[in-house]
């Protein structure tokens, strides 16, 4: 295949351009944090705490609009027998912003963490700790394969380049202005990506819809004119199964740390809360662009285009509908900018995971647990009563569950079957021979979920009582998780709290330059919390 040198070299500039905003942005706040006396590889992960509405608005939203989120709203539109109803990942998105905002974003802000793992770590010990990072750390590797996958299927059918340079090449790119800037240069950068996805993907659905070969996507929205209509539909018999996914998507959505990065950068508790919001409308308006060409793809006569008479999804490429759009119903220098827009949610994404895995590993393994030198105090943020054997029973439960229900995405078969499970069979697209997988219809994820949750309450509180009660004898307390809390003397050293209550002076400062109301608020607390406190013996 002959490589298109203009595509090549608006992705060249592109790469630049975004290397060097990354880079600008690590000198121009390299010493950020460090004043205050924010230990440096904190300022790393945080940014010093203090992003502001504008830039945090846009990093935020950023982290979520990847190559997946656009690519994969696109094909869910255009899939027969799916459509926009099934196209979930906008609106569960935006609702896992909009409940993180409402119940999480404040609280862990103001107890000034730098990882989302640190309250776990506080509660459960480093060892849990340890553990509970083995599951982020394989969510935000599936996560940069998935996005860093989109891109390398876009610059195939695009540029004609080969697809495992292009993702080296882009993953190194991030890497390198990632190291050098922390958060600082994901955040700035995201901006500039930001940009290029709206406007990338706002120019091409002009042409696409223009192209002779589209019908109206106001008739096909509802009727069948080369496929299944695009809004799609839900059958009641996939109604588990539809409200399984999207509380993946809602609440699935909220323990991640390229999140919870961003509402502890940001430069205010109410900040935080407020970026979560904007993101979450953020999230929505990027997703527009996508649906649009989704349902070009599927209101398109492909007999009158360059890609041929056989529609992509009888090809087994609906998962690469957004990029044929670009390149058979746009001209060339359109589907270059197209290209330039999932570039770029591909690095805003890649970057962030990439940091948020890195940030786990420093803090949470390589600090607290193998050097636990710790320099400030800690809230823990936790429902009273749980422990480390509640812990540790949650997590096998819930990966039991999880893992036994199979991932088809993972080619992972499942060693639990479900009610209602159906065996399936697919078309490998290279080796065009029959995949047999089992699709599973309960909602077995959210069953996980629900069991992870109530197995940690109820092995917590029986192991308390067992303890508590003289059943167990104090030595039997292997996990040092009941008996050995109630000695403030003997807690571990990861346990980074010496009381419940939360202590005003201890509130992770709020940057005056950039809140001041905040600033005078808080002035006024302490002033009131120092004449009152030798009143209440603290």
């Amino acid at each position: 295949m002959a490589i298109h040198v203009d595509g090549l070299l608006a992705i060249v500039i592109f790469y630049v351009l975004i290397l060097m905003v990354g880079i600008w942005a690590a000198w121009k706040n390299k010493s950020s944090g460090i004043s205050q006396g924010t230990d440096r590889s904190e300022s790393i992960m945080v940014g010093g705490r203090d992003i502001g509405l504008f830039v945090g608005g846009f990093t935020m939203t950023a982290t979520w609009v990847g190559g997946g989120y656009i690519n994969g709203t696109a094909e869910s539109v255009y899939l027969p027998g799916s459509g926009l109803a099934w196209a979930q990942a906008p609106f569960g998105y935006a609702l896992s912003l909009v409940v993180g905002g409402l119940f999480f974003a404040k609280p862990m802000r103001s107890r000034g963490y730098v990882t989302m793992l640190d309250p776990f770590q506080q509660l459960y010990g480093k060892r849990m700790g340890g553990l509970l990072f083995i599951p982020a750390l394989l969510g935000e590797i599936f996560w940069s394969a998935a996005i860093l996958s989109a891109l390398g299927a876009t610059l195939s059918v695009i540029v004609d380049i080969n697809i495992s340079m292009s993702v080296v090449i882009s993953a190194l790119i991030a890497i390198f202005y990632t190291l050098v800037g922390g958060l600082y240069s994901v955040a700035y950068t995201d901006v500039v990506q930001l940009f290029c996805i709206f406007i990338g993907l706002w120019i091409s659905v002009p042409f696409a819809l223009s192209n002779p070969a589209v019908s109206d996507i106001d008739i096909t929205a509802v009727n069948t004119v080369f496929q299944s209509p695009w809004l799609g539909e839900i059958n009641p018999s996939d109604g588990w199964m539809w409200a399984d996914n999207f509380c993946l998507l809602m609440l699935g959505g909220i323990p991640w740390q390229v999140y919870f990065q961003r509402v502890l950068s940001a430069s205010s508790a109410s900040y935080a809360q407020v970026l979560s919001f904007l993101a979450a409308f953020g999230c929505l308006v990027m997703a527009v662009p996508s649906v649009l060409i989704g349902a070009i793809g599927a209101s398109t006569d492909w007999n009158q285009t360059s890609y041929g008479p056989v529609p992509p999804v009888e090809k087994d490429e609906s998962d690469m509908i957004l990029p044929i759009v670009l390149q058979h119903l746009c001209p060339p220098f359109v589907s270059f900018f197209g290209l330039g827009a999932v570039s770029a949610a591909v690095m805003s994404s890649a970057d962030s995971s990439i940091l948020s895995a890195s940030s786990m590993f420093a803090r949470n393994i390589y600090q607290l647990a193998f050097r636990q030198s710790v320099s400030s105090l800690y809230y823990l943020l936790f429902i009273k009563g749980t422990n480390t054997y509640g812990s540790v029973a949650g997590y096998v439960f819930g990966l039991l569950l999880r893992v036994g229900g199979g991932e088809p995405y993972l080619r992972l078969p499942p060693f639990i079957y479900y009610p209602g499970w159906q065996m399936r069979q697919k078309e490998q697209r290279l080796t065009r021979e029959m995949e047999r997988f089992v699709e599973q219809r309960f909602p077995y994820k959210t069953v996980s979920m629900l069991a992870s949750l109530l197995s940690n309450a109820a092995f917590s509180y029986a192991a308390k009582y067992l303890f508590e009660s003289g059943t167990l004898s104090p030595k039997y307390d292997f996990l040092d998780a009941v008996v050995s809390r109630h000695s403030k003397e003997t807690m571990d050293k990861t346990t980074l709290v010496t009381h419940d209550n939360i202590i005003l002076s201890e509130l992770a400062a709020v940057m005056p330059e950039t809140s001041s109301y905040f600033a005078k608020k808080l002035r006024f607390l302490r002033k009131i919390f120092q004449d009152f406190s030798p009143y209440v013996g603290l």
